[in-house]
């Protein structure tokens, strides 16, 4: 009974931790690509922070964009089957799925607009 109850306990810690960590892959490592039929999700680059859905921090560390949960901290990665998602940046607004604005101070990047975040999940 004892080993029994013992690989119940594993299983569940087994499931709790895969659910933990599957918040820590959140759509944060990008890839962009050349073709919009290429992309998970269609952005558009606003030219204010109010305008935006989603304020983007820009890394160039992959481990930061891993700690992050879908918090608009964006890693750029250099081939598509390393990305979370891959992005096609549109010329216009109304061709968008997103509108981010790219800041330079990581402590802005953030949504602003919650109903677009399933969009990166």
């Amino acid at each position: 009974m004892k080993v029994q109850l013992h690989v119940n306990r594993l299983q569940i810690l087994m499931l709790l931790i895969g659910i933990c960590l599957s918040g820590y892959c959140n759509a944060q490592k990008i890839y962009s690509v050349d073709h919009g039929y290429q992309a998970d999700v269609k952005v558009f680059v606003v030219d204010a922070e109010y305008k935006a859905d989603l304020v983007v921090f820009k890394t160039n560390k992959e481990y930061r964009a891993k700690e992050e949960e879908n918090k608009g901290i964006w890693f750029f990665t250099d081939r598509a089957y390393q990305a979370d998602k891959k992005v096609y940046f549109v010329d216009r607004a109304y061709q968008a799925d997103l509108k981010v604005f790219f800041t330079d101070k990581e402590y802005r990047a953030g949504w602003k607009n919650n109903d677009k975040k399933p969009l990166m999940y």
